[in-house]
């Protein structure tokens, strides 16, 4: 079963906004790195990845 979360404090919405972000930029950066055949590029989108990660795990209230 899966809740759906309601965000209404405006806080909440940025720290939401911006793990998106980052976790959206992480996984083009990776499709790119791999497409390209580069290894510090998909480095890159991974630590992005695990960057948002982060924000979520900590920023939970």
């Amino acid at each position: 079963m899966l809740a759906v979360v309601t965000i209404s404090w405006r806080p909440d919405r940025a720290v939401r906004r911006t793990v998106l972000a980052l976790g959206a930029a992480g996984l083009t950066v990776i499709a790119t790195g791999a497409i390209l055949d580069a290894c510090g590029c998909s480095v890159s989108g991974v630590w992005a990845i695990i960057a948002a990660m982060v924000i979520e795990l900590v920023y939970r209230p």
